[in-house]
Protein backbone atom coordinates (compact mmCIF):
# COMPACT_ATOMS: atom_id res chain seq x y z
CA UNK A 1 0.00 0.00 0.00
CA UNK A 2 1.45 4.04 -0.80
CA UNK A 3 0.44 6.63 1.60
CA UNK A 4 0.32 10.03 1.00
CA UNK A 5 -0.75 13.05 2.57
CA UNK A 6 -0.93 16.85 1.83
CA UNK A 7 -2.51 20.09 3.32
CA UNK A 8 -6.16 20.41 3.49
CA UNK A 9 -7.11 23.92 4.68
CA UNK A 10 -10.84 24.64 5.86
CA UNK A 11 -11.95 28.03 6.60
CA UNK A 12 -15.40 28.66 8.61
CA UNK A 13 -17.47 31.23 7.54
CA UNK A 14 -17.79 32.78 11.21
CA UNK A 15 -14.89 32.84 13.69
CA UNK A 16 -15.61 29.39 15.80
CA UNK A 17 -15.20 30.46 19.58
CA UNK A 18 -15.77 28.10 22.53
CA UNK A 19 -14.62 28.23 26.34
CA UNK A 20 -11.35 27.32 25.37
CA UNK A 21 -10.40 28.90 22.02
CA UNK A 22 -11.02 30.67 18.79
CA UNK A 23 -9.85 30.15 15.43
CA UNK A 24 -11.31 30.32 11.58
CA UNK A 25 -8.47 28.74 9.76
CA UNK A 26 -8.11 25.11 10.55
CA UNK A 27 -5.12 23.26 8.74
CA UNK A 28 -6.59 20.00 8.20
CA UNK A 29 -4.63 16.67 6.54
CA UNK A 30 -5.87 14.54 3.31
CA UNK A 31 -4.59 11.86 3.21
CA UNK A 32 -4.34 9.00 0.22
CA UNK A 33 -4.04 4.82 0.26
CA UNK A 34 -3.48 3.43 -2.94
CA UNK A 35 -3.67 -0.04 -3.69
CA UNK A 36 -4.22 -2.10 -6.73
CA UNK A 37 -5.34 0.90 -8.82
CA UNK A 38 -7.78 2.34 -5.77
CA UNK A 39 -7.30 4.88 -3.65
CA UNK A 40 -9.24 5.37 -0.33
CA UNK A 41 -9.04 8.79 1.09
CA UNK A 42 -9.43 10.08 4.81
CA UNK A 43 -9.04 13.42 6.71
CA UNK A 44 -7.41 14.45 9.74
CA UNK A 45 -8.77 17.24 11.78
CA UNK A 46 -6.14 18.20 14.68
CA UNK A 47 -6.61 19.51 17.98
CA UNK A 48 -4.69 21.76 19.89
CA UNK A 49 -6.40 21.25 22.74
CA UNK A 50 -5.13 17.54 23.05
CA UNK A 51 -1.63 18.67 21.84
CA UNK A 52 -1.87 17.83 18.05
CA UNK A 53 -1.51 19.70 15.14
CA UNK A 54 -0.96 19.18 11.34
CA UNK A 55 2.80 18.78 11.58
CA UNK A 56 2.59 15.89 13.90
CA UNK A 57 -0.04 14.69 11.78
CA UNK A 58 2.28 14.29 8.74
CA UNK A 59 4.87 13.15 11.28
CA UNK A 60 2.88 10.00 12.49
CA UNK A 61 1.51 9.39 8.66
CA UNK A 62 5.21 9.14 7.66
CA UNK A 63 6.49 7.04 10.91
CA UNK A 64 3.56 4.26 9.76
CA UNK A 65 3.70 4.28 6.33
CA UNK A 66 6.24 1.13 5.45
CA UNK A 67 4.40 -0.62 8.48
CA UNK A 68 1.08 -0.73 6.59
CA UNK A 69 1.35 -4.03 4.61
CA UNK A 70 -0.44 -5.10 1.41
CA UNK A 71 -3.70 -6.03 2.36
CA UNK A 72 -5.71 -3.28 3.16
CA UNK A 73 -8.24 -5.64 4.56
CA UNK A 74 -6.30 -7.09 6.99
CA UNK A 75 -7.79 -4.26 9.92
CA UNK A 76 -6.87 -5.83 12.70
CA UNK A 77 -3.59 -6.71 12.27
CA UNK A 78 -2.96 -3.15 10.65
CA UNK A 79 -4.41 -1.64 13.78
CA UNK A 80 -2.26 -3.57 15.93
CA UNK A 81 1.29 -2.78 13.79
CA UNK A 82 0.44 1.13 14.05
CA UNK A 83 -0.08 0.74 17.96
CA UNK A 84 3.05 -1.13 18.57
CA UNK A 85 5.21 0.96 16.48
CA UNK A 86 3.41 4.52 17.49
CA UNK A 87 0.90 5.28 19.95
CA UNK A 88 -1.72 8.30 20.59
CA UNK A 89 -1.92 10.64 17.83
CA UNK A 90 -5.85 10.06 17.45
CA UNK A 91 -6.62 12.44 14.16
CA UNK A 92 -3.62 10.90 12.23
CA UNK A 93 -4.69 7.22 13.12
CA UNK A 94 -8.57 8.27 12.44
CA UNK A 95 -7.31 10.01 8.32
CA UNK A 96 -5.39 6.63 8.00
CA UNK A 97 -7.84 4.20 8.89
CA UNK A 98 -10.83 6.37 7.19
CA UNK A 99 -9.06 5.72 3.71
CA UNK A 100 -8.55 1.94 4.42
CA UNK A 101 -12.46 1.41 5.03
CA UNK A 102 -13.22 3.54 2.27
CA UNK A 103 -10.74 1.83 -0.17
CA UNK A 104 -12.31 -1.36 1.15
CA UNK A 105 -16.17 -0.56 0.13
CA UNK A 106 -14.68 0.87 -3.17
CA UNK A 107 -13.02 -2.42 -3.76
CA UNK A 108 -16.64 -4.43 -3.27
CA UNK A 109 -18.42 -1.52 -4.36
CA UNK A 110 -20.29 -1.44 -1.52
CA UNK A 111 -20.71 1.61 1.16
CA UNK A 112 -19.22 0.69 4.70
CA UNK A 113 -22.61 1.11 5.87
CA UNK A 114 -23.47 -1.33 4.43
CA UNK A 115 -20.57 -3.48 5.22
CA UNK A 116 -21.43 -3.08 8.61
CA UNK A 117 -25.35 -4.17 8.18
CA UNK A 118 -26.65 -1.21 9.37
CA UNK A 119 -30.03 0.57 8.57
CA UNK A 120 -29.76 4.27 7.20
CA UNK A 121 -33.44 4.69 8.14
CA UNK A 122 -32.56 4.67 11.33
CA UNK A 123 -30.15 7.61 11.12
CA UNK A 124 -30.64 10.54 13.79
CA UNK A 125 -30.98 14.26 12.08
CA UNK A 126 -27.79 15.89 13.06
CA UNK A 127 -27.85 19.78 15.67
CA UNK A 128 -26.00 22.44 14.49
CA UNK A 129 -23.44 24.19 16.42
CA UNK A 130 -23.36 28.06 17.53
CA UNK A 131 -19.89 28.98 19.21
CA UNK A 132 -19.58 31.48 21.77
CA UNK A 133 -20.49 35.08 19.95
CA UNK A 134 -21.43 38.91 20.55
CA UNK A 135 -25.13 39.24 21.12
CA UNK A 136 -25.29 40.73 17.70
CA UNK A 137 -22.78 38.27 16.00
CA UNK A 138 -24.73 35.45 17.35
CA UNK A 139 -28.26 37.54 15.59
CA UNK A 140 -26.39 36.82 12.52
CA UNK A 141 -25.45 33.15 13.30
CA UNK A 142 -28.68 31.96 14.69
CA UNK A 143 -30.22 33.79 11.05
CA UNK A 144 -27.99 31.31 9.01
CA UNK A 145 -29.36 27.97 11.07
CA UNK A 146 -33.18 28.93 12.27
CA UNK A 147 -34.85 26.57 10.48
CA UNK A 148 -32.36 23.34 11.44
CA UNK A 149 -34.72 21.10 14.01
CA UNK A 150 -31.83 20.85 16.54
CA UNK A 151 -29.03 23.33 17.61
CA UNK A 152 -26.36 23.34 20.12
CA UNK A 153 -24.62 26.37 21.32
CA UNK A 154 -22.15 26.90 23.47
CA UNK A 155 -21.39 28.15 26.64
CA UNK A 156 -18.73 29.15 29.04
CA UNK A 157 -18.54 32.94 28.59
CA UNK A 158 -19.89 36.00 30.07
CA UNK A 159 -23.39 37.17 28.55
CA UNK A 160 -23.70 33.35 27.22
CA UNK A 161 -27.18 32.89 29.22
CA UNK A 162 -28.59 36.07 28.16
CA UNK A 163 -27.76 35.13 24.14
CA UNK A 164 -29.13 31.31 24.97
CA UNK A 165 -32.45 33.08 26.22
CA UNK A 166 -32.51 35.61 23.21
CA UNK A 167 -31.94 31.79 21.00
CA UNK A 168 -34.94 30.45 22.74
CA UNK A 169 -37.32 33.66 22.05
CA UNK A 170 -36.70 33.43 18.37
CA UNK A 171 -36.12 29.17 18.03
CA UNK A 172 -38.57 26.82 18.87
CA UNK A 173 -36.29 23.64 17.67
CA UNK A 174 -34.59 21.48 20.53
CA UNK A 175 -31.47 22.91 22.33
CA UNK A 176 -28.55 21.46 23.39
CA UNK A 177 -25.73 23.72 25.28
CA UNK A 178 -21.93 22.62 25.49
CA UNK A 179 -19.73 23.88 28.10
CA UNK A 180 -16.70 22.84 26.62
CA UNK A 181 -15.12 22.19 30.63
CA UNK A 182 -15.48 25.97 31.45
CA UNK A 183 -16.75 25.69 34.67
CA UNK A 184 -16.85 24.48 38.13
CA UNK A 185 -19.41 21.94 38.91
CA UNK A 186 -21.47 24.54 41.42
CA UNK A 187 -20.88 27.31 38.78
CA UNK A 188 -22.34 24.38 36.07
CA UNK A 189 -25.34 23.57 38.61
CA UNK A 190 -26.68 26.98 39.04
CA UNK A 191 -26.15 28.10 35.32
CA UNK A 192 -27.85 24.67 34.33
CA UNK A 193 -30.76 25.35 36.98
CA UNK A 194 -30.88 29.06 35.71
CA UNK A 195 -31.50 27.32 31.70
CA UNK A 196 -33.95 24.20 32.34
CA UNK A 197 -36.95 26.41 32.15
CA UNK A 198 -35.61 27.20 28.20
CA UNK A 199 -35.95 23.05 27.36
CA UNK A 200 -32.49 22.08 27.26
CA UNK A 201 -32.06 18.58 26.01
CA UNK A 202 -28.50 17.95 27.14
CA UNK A 203 -25.39 19.29 28.42
CA UNK A 204 -21.83 18.35 27.36
CA UNK A 205 -18.61 18.46 29.06
CA UNK A 206 -19.90 20.88 32.07
CA UNK A 207 -16.91 20.81 34.05
CA UNK A 208 -12.96 19.73 33.55
CA UNK A 209 -11.88 16.75 31.87
CA UNK A 210 -10.27 15.03 34.58
CA UNK A 211 -12.64 15.95 36.73
CA UNK A 212 -14.83 12.79 36.82
CA UNK A 213 -16.48 13.18 40.50
CA UNK A 214 -17.60 16.73 39.01
CA UNK A 215 -19.50 15.47 36.36
CA UNK A 216 -21.60 12.81 38.69
CA UNK A 217 -22.17 15.83 41.20
CA UNK A 218 -23.75 17.93 38.49
CA UNK A 219 -25.71 15.13 37.07
CA UNK A 220 -27.08 14.63 40.27
CA UNK A 221 -27.97 18.20 40.87
CA UNK A 222 -29.10 19.13 37.22
CA UNK A 223 -32.86 18.22 35.36
CA UNK A 224 -30.53 18.38 32.40
CA UNK A 225 -29.32 14.83 30.93
CA UNK A 226 -24.83 15.57 30.90
CA UNK A 227 -23.01 14.06 28.61
CA UNK A 228 -18.99 13.55 28.67
CA UNK A 229 -16.95 14.86 25.57
CA UNK A 230 -13.12 15.83 26.79
CA UNK A 231 -13.50 13.18 29.27
CA UNK A 232 -14.31 10.39 26.94
CA UNK A 233 -11.89 9.06 24.18
CA UNK A 234 -10.89 5.93 24.33
CA UNK A 235 -12.84 2.76 25.18
CA UNK A 236 -10.72 2.34 28.48
CA UNK A 237 -12.62 5.88 29.75
CA UNK A 238 -16.24 4.08 29.21
CA UNK A 239 -16.04 2.57 32.64
CA UNK A 240 -15.44 5.26 34.48
CA UNK A 241 -18.38 7.34 32.91
CA UNK A 242 -20.52 5.17 33.78
CA UNK A 243 -22.85 6.36 36.12
CA UNK A 244 -21.48 10.02 36.45
CA UNK A 245 -23.24 10.87 33.21
CA UNK A 246 -26.11 10.30 31.02
CA UNK A 247 -24.01 9.71 28.04
CA UNK A 248 -20.83 10.39 25.79
CA UNK A 249 -20.13 12.18 22.46
CA UNK A 250 -17.47 9.94 20.51
CA UNK A 251 -15.16 11.63 17.59
CA UNK A 252 -13.63 9.94 15.31
CA UNK A 253 -10.57 12.44 15.97
CA UNK A 254 -10.73 11.82 19.44
CA UNK A 255 -11.37 7.76 19.51
CA UNK A 256 -8.53 7.12 16.08
CA UNK A 257 -10.41 5.66 13.90
CA UNK A 258 -13.99 3.81 13.30
CA UNK A 259 -13.21 0.59 14.39
CA UNK A 260 -12.64 2.06 18.11
CA UNK A 261 -15.55 3.96 17.92
CA UNK A 262 -17.72 0.65 17.04
CA UNK A 263 -16.30 -1.10 19.94
CA UNK A 264 -17.02 2.43 22.62
CA UNK A 265 -20.82 2.77 21.00
CA UNK A 266 -21.32 -1.33 21.96
CA UNK A 267 -19.79 -0.73 25.06
CA UNK A 268 -21.47 2.14 26.25
CA UNK A 269 -25.14 1.14 25.23
CA UNK A 270 -23.51 -1.97 27.60
CA UNK A 271 -23.29 0.35 30.67
CA UNK A 272 -26.76 2.35 29.90
CA UNK A 273 -25.01 5.40 28.33
CA UNK A 274 -27.13 7.60 25.52
CA UNK A 275 -24.25 7.80 22.31
CA UNK A 276 -23.95 11.17 20.30
CA UNK A 277 -21.54 11.21 17.28
CA UNK A 278 -19.63 14.28 17.37
CA UNK A 279 -16.94 15.91 14.80
CA UNK A 280 -14.06 19.14 15.05
CA UNK A 281 -13.96 21.25 12.00
CA UNK A 282 -13.96 18.95 9.11
CA UNK A 283 -14.58 18.68 5.43
CA UNK A 284 -18.02 16.40 4.53
CA UNK A 285 -14.73 13.41 4.28
CA UNK A 286 -13.98 13.17 8.12
CA UNK A 287 -18.31 13.52 8.61
CA UNK A 288 -19.50 11.42 6.10
CA UNK A 289 -16.67 8.41 7.62
CA UNK A 290 -18.48 9.09 10.92
CA UNK A 291 -22.09 9.09 9.22
CA UNK A 292 -20.88 5.20 8.17
CA UNK A 293 -21.83 4.33 12.13
CA UNK A 294 -24.51 6.56 12.62
CA UNK A 295 -27.63 4.75 12.75
CA UNK A 296 -26.32 3.59 15.77
CA UNK A 297 -26.55 6.44 17.56
CA UNK A 298 -29.04 8.57 19.79
CA UNK A 299 -27.79 11.96 18.69
CA UNK A 300 -25.84 13.43 15.73
CA UNK A 301 -23.59 16.21 15.41
CA UNK A 302 -21.83 16.22 12.76
CA UNK A 303 -21.82 19.45 11.37
CA UNK A 304 -18.55 20.95 10.55
CA UNK A 305 -19.36 20.76 6.95
CA UNK A 306 -22.04 23.50 7.61
CA UNK A 307 -20.03 25.64 9.57
CA UNK A 308 -17.11 25.93 6.79
CA UNK A 309 -17.07 28.67 4.01
CA UNK A 310 -16.43 25.99 1.60
CA UNK A 311 -16.64 22.66 1.66
CA UNK A 312 -14.02 20.67 -0.37
CA UNK A 313 -16.28 17.47 -0.66
CA UNK A 314 -19.91 16.20 -1.13
CA UNK A 315 -20.84 13.06 1.08
CA UNK A 316 -23.31 12.25 3.71
CA UNK A 317 -23.95 15.42 5.34
CA UNK A 318 -27.24 17.54 3.40
CA UNK A 319 -28.99 20.00 4.38
CA UNK A 320 -30.61 21.62 7.77
CA UNK A 321 -29.51 18.66 9.69
CA UNK A 322 -30.11 15.63 6.78
CA UNK A 323 -27.46 12.93 7.21
CA UNK A 324 -28.12 10.99 3.93
CA UNK A 325 -26.14 7.66 3.73
CA UNK A 326 -26.30 6.65 -0.08
CA UNK A 327 -25.33 3.25 -2.27
CA UNK A 328 -21.96 5.24 -3.37
CA UNK A 329 -19.05 2.91 -2.32
CA UNK A 330 -16.63 3.57 0.35
CA UNK A 331 -17.06 6.65 2.32
CA UNK A 332 -19.72 7.56 -0.48
CA UNK A 333 -17.58 10.94 -0.91
CA UNK A 334 -16.90 12.94 -4.43
CA UNK A 335 -14.40 15.72 -4.04
CA UNK A 336 -15.12 18.95 -5.33
CA UNK A 337 -11.75 19.44 -7.28
CA UNK A 338 -12.47 23.17 -7.98
CA UNK A 339 -12.87 24.00 -4.00
CA UNK A 340 -10.63 22.22 -2.18
CA UNK A 341 -7.05 23.28 -3.32
CA UNK A 342 -8.46 26.94 -3.03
Amino acid sequence: MRLTHEPLRLETAFEFRISVGASRAHANTLVRIEHDGITGLGEASPSHYYGENSRLVEAALETWAPHLGEDPFALEAIEQRLWDVLRGHGAARAALEMALHDWIGKRLGLPVWKLLGLDPATTPVSCVTLGLASPEEMERKLETVIDFPRIKVKLGAPGDVDNLRRIRKRYQGMLQVDANTAWQPTDAVRVLREIEPLGIELVEQPVAREDLDGLRWVRERSGIPVFADESCHRLRDLGNLAGRVDGVNLKLMKTGGLREMLRMIHAARALGLKVMLGSMVESSLALSAAAQVAPLADYLDLDGHWLLRRDPFEGAPGERGAITLTQRPGLGVCACVSTWRS
